[in-house]
């Protein structure tokens, strides 16, 4: 006869004591806590080798330890990373005779869930990549409007990459199309579903040419950073996610001291070590995918008609032949690293709506279709003859429904 199962009330208690440890430690009703908040980003993570950590560590482990070996050993695995080569000894010896009770394990999941959400779980971040593809395909889906050949191929890509047991090269996928399309949006969400704390993950890093590398004069020095950064960010996470805004205004240089890091595994056993996915956005590239939208419409074919394979292949044409531009002269294209050429088409008006729609629902605020209307109206609308695509994508909106405000 097996262990019996641990009441819910027991188990709901369990879960009560340890987050009254966690938020004010052994200490009686009424002590005021200490003022640091390990939780508050301006104050730095407090890591789990300082006092804080370890005293949490010690004061979990009395407690809970004395109620169950097996809850203190599977907890200690998933927020401090103790102990974990015997929890997985003893999950195999627990599955070939009994489980965690049900209740108890609930709530464990509950806790070291909200633990992580206030503070760092290891030392390298790894505890901290999530990798939710079913949340990314649900807000590509719901969030992101007009472009069904992004919303394929990134969630296609992204899903296969971290799918696969041992994939050959870093992936890299280049957003192209006109500002406010959707370009930073779908970066977001990206880090978003792959990582606990989105961009702000120690595991994500964001390059904006124009903001952390302004001077041609500085490209040795910003070459030797940048390669710096990469190595540290790449060495700490197993998983890392590298994106590179205004792509097209990086120096040659800059993309070619990056390849390295894209190219083919040079040795067995990396690539299920560690894995990376960079992103670059540019507006390169958008008045061609405008063309054939616009070609479609005249036509009279629906826009989700366009293909892939035909803005692809004038997306990277349209690189190779532009005269003066390092991203398109860059290793990045004569080495064929770009795995997706990932086009993001204009924005209708229905599109525009849509935004407009989103950004009230965001705020919380009441809309109607005429509100939605006005808004959308209230952006300019090219060729001057159709006034088919927003000049400015969805880019504005969220500052448009101001004007709508009580």
């Amino acid at each position: 006869m097996g262990p019996a199962r641990l009441p819910a009330p027991h188990g709901l208690g369990c879960f009560v004591l340890v987050l009254l440890l966690l938020l004010g430690g052994s200490g009686s009703p009424g002590t005021t806590p200490p003022p640091r908040a390990p939780w508050a980003e301006e104050q730095g993570a407090v890591p789990e080798a300082a006092p804080w950590g370890r005293v949490r560590y010690e004061a979990v482990k009395k407690h809970l330890g004395a109620l169950s070996k097996h809850y203190w050993q599977y907890l200690a695995c998933r927020v401090w990373q103790e102990g974990c080569e015997e929890e997985e000894k003893q999950q195999e010896e627990r599955e070939a005779s009994w489980g965690f009770p049900l209740v108890g394990q609930d709530y464990l999941e509950i806790l070291s869930a909200w633990y992580c959400s206030f503070g760092k779980c290891c030392e390298t971040g790894d505890c901290r990549i999530i990798n939710n593809i079913t949340g990314l395909a649900a807000e590509l889906n719901g969030q992101l409007h007009g472009q069904h050949l992004a919303k394929d191929v990134v969630l296609r890509a992204v899903q296969g990459f971290l799918q696969s047991p041992r994939p050959p090269k870093a992936l890299v996928l280049s957003f192209h199309g006109w500002s406010g399309t959707g370009k930073n949006f779908v970066a977001r969400m990206v880090a978003t579903h792959l990582y606990r704390d989105g961009l702000r993950s120690d595991c994500v890093r964001v390059f904006v040419s124009l903001l952390h590398f302004p001077h041609h004069n500085y490209v040795d020095s910003y070459k030797a950073q940048l390669q710096r950064q990469l190595s540290e960010t790449l060495r700490r996470c197993r998983q890392a996610l590298l994106i590179f805004d205004e792509a097209e205004k990086l120096h040659s240089d800059l993309l070619d001291a990056i390849t390295p890091f894209m190219a083919q595994h040079t040795n067995e056993g990396q690539a299920e070590q560690q894995r990376s996915i960079f992103l670059f956005l540019s507006n390169l590239g958008g008045n061609t995918i405008n063309e054939v939208a616009l070609e479609f419409w005249r036509a009279g074919r629906a826009r989700e008609e366009i293909p892939l394979e035909l803005l692809e292949q004038r997306l990277r044409l349209e690189l190779q032949e532009a005269a003066e531009n390092s991203y398109a002269h860059s290793q990045l294209l004569r080495e064929n690293l770009i795995d997706f050429v990932v086009p993001f088409l204009p924005l209708e008006y229905q599109h525009v709506k849509l935004c407009a729609r989103d950004a009230f629902l965001a705020r919380g605020l009441p809309y109607t279709e005429a509100t939605l209307d006005q808004v959308a109206q209230m952006m300019v609308f090219v060729p001057k003859e159709e006034k088919l695509f927003s000049a400015q994508g969805c880019k504005s909106v969220p500052q448009r429904i101001n004007y709508f405000l009580p």
